[in-house]
């Protein structure tokens, strides 16, 4: 089947399995294919993959004239959000679904651990509308706001903000869950209150201290800061130049909580940089790979290198497929 024809047939399951863990197969297999995985290595991750899947509850209508934020954060509203955006998207496109709902999406941005972000940046990159739908669905269904964003911090690197912290990990399973326990912190506010945004270097000092930091810890945490960084920036050219620096204060909060959720720099001696492979080397393993996340970390890397230049991307990409 084309890439096209294995989202449709993954539609068939559900956002979530186990306990409330987001379901990967239509990011991993955009991955896959961007990466350059023939058709019968996709159908054989996807085999594999699905074994752990649920199946899909049933569409259901949203109702009229109830507006479309009104469940923002509910979890049981994953079928109703499916139905109101595939209609939504049917009737108007992504373009102008896209410009519409993602300034109020976006100040929920670490929705999932970011899942819902991540998987409308691979909906969009491949094209396809329902996917599309099932991906913005699951973002506003799992939403939730951490604070208010910064406004004028006086501090443009992160890096230096974060050196400051004084939060530790909390202890919880789920890195969402973790994350909305960092910003009921006292120190979350006074601390994220710090950057300065900018709108044409802050992303791109966030995704470069993920992968940075990817590199040195491995931690799963933050990979989902460098995976979604990525994702971002792939969906930052929908928003009015009005709505980015919202967007970005929303998503460094999340960034911030994430970072503190992971605890690597607190708990744990950071490890040397993994030396750097070629990307040659470093796709062919991701491609084998039956990790979703190895395959989704190395492609935002192979893409954000693209985009930003420099060695980080590799040498994070590297440390991914270590023990692939």
């Amino acid at each position: 089947m084309s890439l096209r024809q294995q989202l449709d047939d993954s539609a068939r399951w559900d956002a979530e399995y186990g306990h409330n863990l987001a379901n990967h197969l239509t990011m991993a297999l955009a991955a896959l294919a961007r990466l350059g995985a023939d058709e019968a290595r996709r159908a054989a991750f996807a085999r594999r993959y699905a074994t752990r899947l649920h199946g899909v509850p049933p569409l259901q209508p949203w109702p009229a004239g109830e507006p479309w934020r009104s469940r923002l954060g509910d979890p049981q509203a994953w079928p109703a959000y499916r139905g109101l955006f595939n209609t939504w998207l049917d009737n108007e496109g992504a373009h102008s679904v896209l410009q519409q709902a993602l300034p109020a999406l976006l100040r929920g941005v670490g929705a999932a651990a970011f899942h819902g972000l991540i998987r409308a940046a691979y909906a969009v990159a491949a094209g396809h509308s329902h996917e599309l739908a099932d991906a913005l669905a699951y973002w506003a269904c799992r939403w939730f706001a951490l604070g208010s964003a910064p406004q004028a911090g006086g501090e443009p690197d992160p890096a230096r903000v974060l050196a400051q912290s004084t939060i530790g990990k909390p202890r919880a399973a789920l890195i969402a869950d973790r994350m909305a326990r960092v910003a009921t912190d006292p120190a979350f506010a006074p601390l994220t209150a710090g950057l300065r945004i900018d709108r044409d270097t802050t992303l791109e000092r966030l995704a470069t201290l993920a992968a940075h930091d990817y590199a040195r810890s491995r931690n799963f945490t933050v990979l989902h800061l460098l995976t979604s960084a990525h994702a971002l920036r792939v969906l930052l050219r929908w928003l009015d130049e009005d709505d980015v620096a919202d967007a970005l204060g929303h998503y460094w909060l999340a960034y911030a909580a994430g970072h503190a959720a992971s605890g690597w720099a607190r708990e744990a001696r950071p490890a040397a940089p993994a030396s750097a492979r070629a990307w040659t080397a470093i796709v062919a393993r991701a491609i084998a790979s039956d990790d979703e996340h190895v395959i989704k970390v190395v492609d935002s890397c192979h893409e954000q290198e693209a985009v930003y230049g420099g060695g980080v991307w590799r040498a994070a990409a590297s440390r991914a497929v270590e023990t692939a």
